[in-house]
């Protein structure tokens, strides 16, 4: 990462505080975030590193931010959770300290308050975009009726600004989502019309899988379906043909269905939804952090810990000019260990995400992540 200016020369380097559960349940992630910012800190130049363990609760972040500051913190790094960037942003901004947290909950930005975690406004936006080059703009959601589905749907609110109002259904965190599909799908008004369907009873919505159509049905109202299901959920609902929801064709008709980037881990059993698309970083964009964290440690990197080497890199760069907000918020954004990194002045955080496709057997990558800010898909 390029810096700043620097200090004038004999200043001293600022220190940087870490807010890490280096004890409590969530102590091994804790240690391997240590670890990752003592990568990205390696060499001559860069800040001291304040340790302090929150113990993972929200008093114990408040507590070892206070440490921090007392110590003469110019910049925090971390807490882990929103409860705990919850706990810590009033303390920081009285002290107008910046800090770049490890939660993905966006509720959480504010001004001096960065949340780092890959959120699913951010994997939204990307998919967006992503469909919109393909001429697709109606969109339709099934949702799981959990924080997680409430923040996959206040994102495509904001993605599809511009766009005919999303089609929106939602479903028990962990039950079925039939009803749903049946919802967004217009089932029981697109097969129930006279002269469409032999054997389903008026009012009721019937299992789509047993329907049999005497001539061809409307499609559906959609181009594209969003899904935020993910596991046992997700398998039971499949094959989406059952509701007559089928994969783009060589022509382009059909609808493209678009998941979250937990699709990573699943690709592999996604079979049925080959096509399908979801956003995520770049595994490439890793390589160096894993090779230099392996050398150090000699073991892989969690899942996870890249985010606390993404930010102590921004932090040895912000530190260059004494952690000025100009340092952060910069128009070329940062390259971290997932890709692009921008902070805006009101605590928002873009990505650069890359779009995979499902293929039958994993994933590949249909559209790169973007390599600037002016790249489509910021």
């Amino acid at each position: 990462m390029g810096g700043p200016p620097s200090l004038p020369p004999g200043a001293p380097v600022p220190k940087v505080t870490l807010l890490l559960p280096l004890t409590g349940t969530n102590a091994e992630l804790g240690q391997g975030m240590l670890r990752a910012a003592q990568v990205a800190l390696d060499g001559p130049g860069a800040p001291t590193l304040d340790v302090r363990d929150t113990g993972g609760t929200p008093a114990g972040a408040a507590s070892a931010a206070r440490a921090g500051l007392a110590a003469g913190a110019g910049m925090m790094i971390g807490p882990l959770t929103a409860g705990e960037t919850q706990a810590v942003a009033p303390i920081t901004r009285a002290a107008n300290v910046p800090v770049l947290a490890f939660t993905s909950d966006v509720t959480q930005a504010q001004p001096g308050v960065w949340p780092l975690g890959i959120t699913p406004a951010q994997q939204v936006r990307r998919l967006v975009g992503a469909v919109q080059e393909e001429g697709r703009s109606r969109i339709a959601a099934v949702l799981p009726q959990n924080p997680f589905g409430d923040a996959l749907a206040s994102g495509l609110r904001d993605a599809t600004a511009g766009l005919p109002d999303a089609r929106v259904a939602r479903h028990p965190a962990a039950g079925p989502l039939a009803p749903a599909l049946n919802e967004v799908a217009d089932t029981v008004a697109r097969r129930g019309a006279p002269g469409t369907l032999q054997d389903a009873t008026p009012g009721i919505v019937p299992d789509p899988a047993t329907l049999t159509p005497a001539t061809p049905l409307p499609a559906v109202p959609f181009d594209t379906l969003l899904l935020g299901a993910t596991g046992a959920p997700l398998q039971k609902a499949l094959p989406l043909s059952a509701y007559d929801i089928t994969p783009p064709g060589p022509a382009g008709a059909g609808v493209r269905v678009l998941g979250t980037g937990i699709w990573a881990r699943e690709a592999a059993r996604l079979g049925a939804l080959q096509g399908a698309w979801f956003a995520a970083p770049d595994p490439a964009a890793r390589a160096d952090f894993n090779r230099a964290y392996a050398a150090r440690f000699n073991a892989p990197p969690r899942e996870l810990t890249s985010l606390a080497f993404d930010a102590a890199a921004i932090a040895r760069v912000a530190a260059a000019s004494g952690f000025a907000p100009d340092s952060l918020i910069r128009p070329e954004g940062f390259s971290g260990a997932d890709g692009l990194i921008a902070l805006g002045p009101e605590g928002q955080v873009l990505r650069g995400l890359a779009v995979f496709e499902l293929d039958g057997k994993g994933a590949h990558i249909v559209r790169p992540a973007p390599a600037s800010l002016a790249s489509p898909g910021m």
